[in-house]
């Protein structure tokens, strides 16, 4: 694996889209660390520690790399183009004019991906007012700067957080566009790796025997270590259907008869169930720090943690994983496509009765695979729950999912440039 990492700086162009990536990564975590102008930071910081709505944001901060408890230009994070992007998904199976889109190829998509931009803006709006109105509350009591009117204040701050979120949306694309690997999940990835030093430390401090506490962070990080080969092997399993070619004459050379296999992956949707899950999760946090209604931080701090919060992670990540690789991979495109390559099944008559085996077949891997993640999603979250260790928090369960799920995505895709330069990747 180290001379992959070696031989992807040996390639120009490859070295170039990775010290790119990583000058754009370093640029979003310096956001992460820019206060909005008029916040006095030290005062926002004590009050978010001790606000009662600390659950539900503790864990928005998590996803957003510690920019919400300092109250950053990036405060917002990516969950703004997140929640569009799970909109515009949805709208897929509402609206016909999405759908058509969405079935128009690279035309579709830039119309897709316009009005998601645009979306993203608008759901920016409606946060940064709410985070505004709720760190000006009675809940945090945070006394912005009077040197100038409290009416410009309120101006500068939604307008900074709303071009933060403009920002890391750009960010994210030209990532996609320009660097290795997906830009925003590269982005969720950063976020959650940065609260891992922070963490440690506040794993081996959090109990009164110093040994105690170093004994525990050990023993939770070789767990940890010991699951990531586990979490790999599901990653990466396929289920493989035979496919046979008929032979076939064309001009004066005989063609087909060779034998191939159509690969489905266990999780086919890799980290977008467990993404898109969370982010629907909390988005009664996100609507708690809009409104500031005590019942609804009630009901943001339930779902965030507890036995609600475990059966709807749960059953949103099953969910997400049907639905996510039902809109990738349509069974109907592939049997037609076999039928006019001359491609059958073997045992399996082309046509309507090949779409419904592959339809089966997809509908059977894809189970274990949802409830692989949505259990390694789960449990960490169980366990946190009853210790109140800081590490299972944020480097357990959909931390971990996330990470490992956007490394081998990257990996695979730095592998793929490789392999055209005749280097031999990570993957043996």
């Amino acid at each position: 694996m180290l001379s992959a990492f070696v031989d992807a700086f040996k390639v120009p162009e490859l070295r170039k889209k990775i010290l790119f990536t990583l000058g754009i990564l370093a640029l979003y975590r310096v956001g992460a660390y820019l206060p909005v102008p008029g916040i006095p930071f030290r005062a926002l910081a004590d009050a978010f520690m001790a606000s009662s709505a600390q659950v539900s944001m503790t864990m928005l901060d998590l996803f957003t790399g510690g920019a919400l408890s300092n109250f950053s230009v990036f405060s917002l994070g990516i969950m703004p183009y997140i929640t569009a992007s799970i909109i515009m998904q949805l709208m897929q199976g509402v609206i016909p004019a999405v759908g058509r889109w969405a079935r128009e190829g690279e035309s579709g998509r830039r119309k897709i991906t316009q009005v998601t931009r645009w979306l993203t803006l608008g759901l920016g709006l409606i946060n940064a007012v709410g985070y505004l109105l709720l760190f000006q509350s009675p809940a945090y009591g945070v006394q912005f700067s009077t040197a100038v009117p409290a009416w410009l204040t309120s101006i500068v701050v939604v307008f900074t957080l709303v071009a933060g979120t403009a920002l890391i949306m750009w960010m994210g694309e030209v990532i996609t566009q320009r660097g290795v690997g997906n830009g925003m999940s590269l982005i969720i990835f950063v976020s959650i790796v940065s609260r891992v030093p922070s963490a440690l430390y506040s794993s081996v401090t959090s109990m009164d025997n110093t040994g105690m506490g170093i004994a525990l962070t050990i023993l939770i990080v070789v767990v940890i270590l010991v699951c990531v080969p586990l979490i790999i092997f599901v990653e990466r399993a396929q289920r493989r259907i035979p496919v046979n070619y008929a032979k076939r004459v064309q001009g004066r050379r005989m063609m087909g008869g060779q034998s191939t296999y159509i690969p489905f992956k266990v999780n086919a949707a890799g980290v977008i169930p467990i993404i898109f899950a969370s982010c629907l999760i909390y988005f009664p946090a996100q609507l708690a720090a809009l409104f500031n209604v005590g019942w609804l931080t009630v009901v943001a701090n339930a779902v965030s943690t507890g036995w609600v919060n475990w059966i709807l992670t749960a059953g949103l990540i099953v969910f997400f994983a049907y639905f996510y690789t039902s809109m990738v991979f349509d069974p109907g495109q592939t049997a037609e496509n076999l039928q006019k390559q001359g491609g059958f099944i073997p045992g399996i008559r082309p046509g309507k009765a090949t779409e419904e085996y592959i339809h089966n077949v997809l509908r059977r891997v894809t189970l274990p695979g949802g409830i692989f993640i949505a259990l390694i999603a789960v449990v960490p979250s169980i366990l946190f729950y009853f210790t109140g260790n800081q590490l299972i928090q944020a480097f357990g369960g959909t931390s971990i999912l996330i990470m490992i799920g956007v490394a081998l995505d990257t990996m695979t895709k730095v592998e793929s440039q490789l392999k055209t330069h005749n280097y031999a990747g990570f993957f043996k």
